[in-house]
This record gives structure tokens, C-alpha cells and sequence, in this order.
């Protein structure tokens, strides 16, 4: 090894030894404030798991943390050269979430039995009870899983497209810490949920890619630029990330004022505080880092070691945070009604033509993905505008309005009914896969993208990169289909509805965040085969698409009308046992739910029909045109030739006759 790599070594020890050093004090001190160690009242499973478990959790989540981000820098910052050298730091890194994920998932079962280690078959069972049966136990060996996972898949598989793959599996595992959290069983369980969830990918990106970039930064002084402002974009969508659903995680766990000076309260105000510190910090720093990137090295040491040592400081906090009890809601102990026993949240009012428009259920994740999108997008026009470049206005305010009915659907009205009437769940179903894919593929994103981003030239992979690559593989071939995407789209209904999979997205967070993407996917492949702006390896003709379009709806009002002749309740036990005193009763529901499953999809249809006609006009306008000017350009031979034939024809059928 080489006296430069030993330094760099050295260096990224010390730096990584100071933010351990200083979470781990962090986490100490939090948990003697907190007497969050102290014995149980009637099972303590001793002292080791007592201090040992917040110890334990904290290097899972550090090492966790760099395995994410290191493997989402290097897919989309580091050319292939970087992300061998960034190979060592994930695999090593998820190595040791493995290892301390094991460790806890055992600690956990400890605390929650109450009892010691020990060797005998009843210890085993117990933990295989805990790991199958307990729903926390279940979610730590998921998450225990994806460590297994990804520990093997980064040796494996070390370069290339298979990084995003890694990196994808790697966040997949943050979902069951996600679901585990404090706010699990409270009200408002999806908005806790997502909200943990984005703020540990945003937490996940933002510090370890700063490792990331640290471990490369000192390799190549003249790619140091490039290495920055790339890590600069991922850490502004972290910090977004992090701020949005710190705040709305703040909110649900407090009651009321007062809760604020609670041991939770004082600490979740003191991460909120570190946060933001952290986050001025590293645009000041950055910012400060560009302008004098050819200063030297020290700076950028001694100004990383600090943010690194408030990170420790944050995910210190943040591990003593969440081994400290929330307040308690003062509602805990009321008497639940029947809705709340069967989807945690009260009873929504009754459904009136304003309460369409008055009432809201925000979904945190969807709200940031439908501002995030618009956002994007118009910062895309803004470029081809910046440098002369034109952009159809129509797209994008089709875009824009697409989202924004996106924002409703998983925010407003229909958010907020879906889960006690069929009815708002099948209006709230056939706007995602059919009328919001009609606004958003006319905007033709990924055109936009391939003209407002320029392409890289080092070998590495950007957001333009990954998307020109991921609509070209083979599988996007074959779902792109306009046959796969009609009968992808037209089965999905049967297959949804009538199997185990209506139940899994009613009943759990996850199923629902699934059916939303599923529906939002079938329904823009099926009209991006049909009227895509967006080039496409599929052509077929005009009027095979108008087949496969009357096909399809056809298809789409038979279901409708098998639901509304249905004598039997879909999910009887959960739609039957709202408790509801308001609106029709649960049948009567589900057939009004089967008519908008037939009506509602005539105004898409109606709109496809028109756009594929009018794009067949232009066609073979286009086409004419292609062919007057040929004509023009051999002086009218073609012409000239036809006529002849013509004569010729002619003059046969009169020695015929």
C-alpha cells in the first residue's frame, strides 16, 4: 500500500472513529437523562441488554446507514473505476449490519421477555415464537434478512447495474424498522410509517454518502468537482426528506403542549435542532468547498470531521429517541369503536358533496413525491428555456395537473374514505389507473429528461442515465407491449379484487403502497402503448390500438357490471364492520362502486379514442406530405408512372370486350 492510500486510511479511521465515538457518548448520556436503562419493574434481562441494546442498535444503524448510502453514491455519482474503490466500504459495512442486526433482533427478544441468555431448546423456541408469531420480531428478521441479503449480494455482484439493484434492496430493508417504530399501533399509522421511513432514506443518503465521498475524494483532485456537486444534489433531496417527516413524525407522537418538556418532547426538539444545524452546515460548507475546491485538502478535512461528529450527535439522539417511551395519549384508554379496531382511525364524517372537497387524510410520502415531481419537471423546462430550447406548454400543464390529481387521490377525499366504502375505493382505483396516466404520459418525462440533462462522459451513471437505460432493457420491452399492457391492465382488475391481494392492500400499510404504484404503473404502460409521446419500441398500427382500446374497456365494464349484480360482499369482515350509521349499507355501496367502475373510465376512454384518432390524422397527413415532396423531387414520375398503368389497364379491357 502506498503512502498516499495509508494517509487516506488513516484519515477516514480517525474521521469514522470520531462520529462513532461521539454517537455512542451521545446515546450514554441521553440514556442516563432519560432513565431509559433502568431495571424493568417485573423482568429485567440484566444489565448487558439493558445498556448493550441502544449500543448495539446504534453501530446497526451507522453501519446500515453507510451501506445505503455508499451504494446509492456510487450508482449515482461514481464511475466505474470509484465504485470498485466505494466496493470495500458497502460490503464491509453491511457485513457489520448483519452482525449488529443479529445482535439486537436477540437483545430485543431479551428486553420484551424479560429474561437472560441461555442454551437450552426453550430459548430457541421462544426466539422462533418471537421471529414468527410477534409482529416486532417478525419485522427484526426482515430486516435481519435484507442484511443477509445485501452482505452477499455486494461481494457478488460489486460494479455495474447490479449497484442500484443492491442499493434498492438495501433501502427495502429500512421498511421493517420503518413499521416497527414508536407510532406503529398509534392513530395515523400510514403518515407515521411513511414518515419513518423517509426520514431514514433521507438520514440513510445524506450521511453515508458523505462517507462515501470522503473514502473517494482524495483519489483524483481533478474529478473532487464533479464527486461534490453530485453528492450536493443527493444530499438537498435528503435533507427535504429529512425535514419533511421529521416534523410530521413530530407531530403525531405529541398530544398536546405539554408534551413538548417530556423526556421524548426535550429529545426529539434537540434532534430536530441538530438536524437543522447539520443541514445549514452542509450547504454553507459545500457551497464554501466548490468555490475553493483547488485550495488543498485540509478545509475539506477538518470541515467534514466536524459534520461527521453532528451526524454521530443527530443519530446518537436518534437512537436514544426511539428507546424512549412517547407520551401517552390521553384518548388511549377510551373505548374504541368498531373503525378504529379495524383501521386504527376514527370514523371519518359523513360523506357529503363538500366533505369531496373539506376532507383531507395527508399522506406525507405521496405529497412529497407529487410536489417533488411537479418540482423536477418544471426545473426541466426551466433548462431548455435557459439555453433557447422550446417545450410545449400543453405538456407541461398536462403533467402538473396529472400530479396534482395524484396528490388528491392519495391525500384528499379519497384517501381519507377508501378504507370504510368500496364505493371511494373504486373511484379512487380507476383515477389512478386510468385518468391520471392519461395527463401524465402526454408530458412525455423522459423526453424532457433526455434533452434538459446532459449526458455524462465518465462512465458514471446519473438520473438521465438510468432512466434511458431502464426503458430499453428487455423486460421493459416486454411490459411495454401494447398486448401485455392491455391484458397486464385489463386482468389486474380480476386478479386484484378476487384474490387474497384486495385483502393484504386493504388491511396493511404496505399492500395500500403497493396497489397505489401497481395501478399507477399498469394504467401509464397501457396508455403510454396506446398515445405515448415518449419514444417506444412498439408500433402497431392505428387500428389495432383502437381494438385493443375497445377491448380493454369492454372488459372493463363487464367487471363493472359483475360487481354491481354481486349478492355477496367483497371483504365482508371489514367493509361490513365499519359501524357506519350514514350512506348506503355495505352492498349497495359495492354496487354504486361496481358503476363507477363501468362509468367512470368512459371520460379516459373518450380522451385515448380522440388523441389515437387525431394522432392517425396527423399520421398520415405527415405521410401525404412524405409523399408530395418524393413526387417533387422526381418530377412527378410517380405520377407520370401511375397514369401509365392506368392506360395499360384500360386498353386490356377493351381487347377484352
Amino acid at each position: 500500500m502506498s503512502d498516499k492510500s495509508t494517509s487516506i486510511a488513516r484519515r477516514s479511521l480517525q474521521v469514522l472513529a470520531a462520529a462513532s465515538l461521539t454517537a455512542v457518548i451521545t446515546v450514554l448520556i441521553a440514556v442516563v437523562l432519560t432513565q431509559s436503562a433502568l431495571p424493568g419493574q417485573f423482568s429485567d434481562p440484566g444489565a448487558v441488554v439493558r445498556w448493550g441494546t441502544p449500543i448495539v442498535k446504534l453501530i446497526m444503524n451507522f453501519s446500515m446507514t453507510i451501506t445505503i448510502g455508499s451504494l446509492v453514491f456510487s450508482a449515482f455519482a461514481a464511475n466505474p473505476e470509484q465504485q470498485r474503490r466505494l466496493q470495500p466500504l458497502a460490503s464491509w459495512s453491511a457485513a457489520i449490519w448483519l452482525l449488529s442486526a443479529a445482535s439486537y433482533f436477540v437483545m430485543t427478544y431479551l428486553s420484551a421477555a424479560g429474561i437472560t441468555i441461555s442454551y437450552g431448546p426453550e430459548f430457541s423456541q421462544g426466539l422462533w415464537l418471537f421471529a414468527s408469531e410477534i409482529e416486532l420480531g417478525t419485522l427484526l428478521a426482515w430486516n435481519l434478512g435484507f442484511a443477509f441479503v445485501v452482505s452477499l449480494s455486494t461481494i457478488m455482484f460489486p460494479s455495474g447495474r447490479m449497484i442500484a439493484v443492491n442499493a434498492a434492496i438495501a433501502i427495502a430493508g429500512l421498511y421493517p424498522l420503518a413499521e416497527s417504530g414508536h407510532a406503529s399501533s398509534d392513530i395515523g399509522h400510514a403518515v407515521a410509517v411513511n414518515s419513518m421511513l423517509m426520514h431514514l432514506v433521507g438520514i440513510s443518503v445524506w450521511v453515508g454518502g458523505l462517507v462515501a465521498l470522503y473514502s473517494i475524494y482524495f483519489d483524483d483532485s481533478q474529478k473532487r468537482l464533479a464527486l461534490i456537486k453530485r453528492y450536493s444534489t443527493l444530499a438537498l433531496f435528503a435533507f427535504i426528506f429529512v425535514a419533511i417527516s421529521g416534523l410530521t413524525g413530530g407531530f403525531i407522537r405529541l398530544y398536546q403542549p405539554s408534551d413538548l418538556l417530556t423526556n421524548y418532547g426535550l429529545l426529539l426538539l434537540a434532534k430536530a435542532a441538530v438536524l437543522v444545524l447539520l443541514g445549514l452546515f452542509g450547504v454553507w460548507h459545500r457551497l464554501r468547498l466548490i468555490r475553493s475546491i483547488e485550495s488543498g485538502s485540509k478545509s475539506f478535512i477538518r470541515v467534514v470531521g466536524i459534520e461527521v461528529a453532528v451526524m454521530g450527535i443527530a443519530l446518537g439522539l436518534a437512537t436514544a429517541l426511539a428507546r424512549t417511551a412517547p407520551p401517552i395519549n390521553p384518548k388511549q384508554f377510551e373505548a374504541l369503536t368498531p373503525a378504529q379496531i379495524l383501521t386504527g382511525d376514527l370514523l371519518p364524517p359523513e360523506l357529503t358533496d363538500l366533505a369531496w372537497v373539506t376532507v383531507w387524510d395527508v399522506d406525507i410520502l405521496w405529497l412529497t413525491v407529487s410536489l417533488t415531481a411537479i418540482a423536477l419537471y418544471l426545473n426541466g423546462v426551466r433548462i431548455l428555456h435557459s439555453r433557447g430550447d422550446k417545450w410545449p406548454v400543453a405538456r407541461t400543464l398536462s403533467w402538473v395537473a396529472g400530479m396534482l390529481v395524484l396528490l388528491y387521490v392519495t391525500n384528499g377525499a379519497p384517501n381519507a374514505y377508501q378504507e370504510y366504502l368500496f364505493s371511494v375505493h373504486m373511484v379512487g382505483h380507476m383515477i389512478l389507473s386510468m385518468l391520471i396516466p392519461v395527463l401524465l404520459v402526454p408530458g412525455a418525462p423522459v423526453t424532457l429528461l433526455s434533452r434538459a440533462q446532459a449526458p455524462r462522459t465518465d462512465g458514471s451513471r446519473g438520473l438521465r442515465e438510468w432512466a434511458l437505460w431502464a426503458v430499453h432493457t428487455p423486460y421493459a420491452w416486454l411490459i411495454s407491449h401494447p398486448v401485455f399492457a392491455g391484458l397486464n391492465f385489463a386482468l389486474s382488475l380480476v386478479m386484484f379484487y378476487y384474490t387474497p391481494l384486495f385483502r393484504w392492500a386493504t388491511e396493511q400499510h404496505l399492500g395500500h403502497q403497493w396497489m397505489i404504484v401497481h395501478f399507477l404503473i399498469t394504467g401509464y404502460l397501457f396508455v403510454q402503448s396506446l398515445m405515448g409521446v415518449d419514444p417506444q419500441p412498439h408500433k402497431p398500427p392505428f387500428p389495432v390500438k383502437l381494438m385493443l382500446l375497445i377491448g380493454t374497456m369492454a372488459f372493463h365494464a363487464f367487471f363493472g357490471l359483475g360487481l354491481m349484480n354481486e349478492k355477496s360482499l367483497l371483504l365482508a369482515d371489514w367493509f361490513g364492520s365499519m359501524g357506519r350509521t350514514w350512506g348506503d349499507d355495505p352492498l349497495a355501496d359495492q354496487a354504486v362502486g361496481g358503476a363507477f367502475a363501468w362509468g367512470v373510465g368512459e371520460i379516459p376512454t373518450l380522451i385515448i379514442t380522440l388523441v389515437v384518432v387525431y394522432q392517425w390524422y396527423q399520421s398520415d397527413v405527415r405521410e401525404r406530405r412524405r409523399l408530395d415532396r418524393a413526387s417533387d423531387r422526381g418530377g412527378n414520375q410517380d405520377v407520370e408512372d401511375y397514369n401509365k398503368m392506368l392506360e395499360e389497364r384500360a386498353k386490356k379491357q377493351d381487347k377484352r370486350r
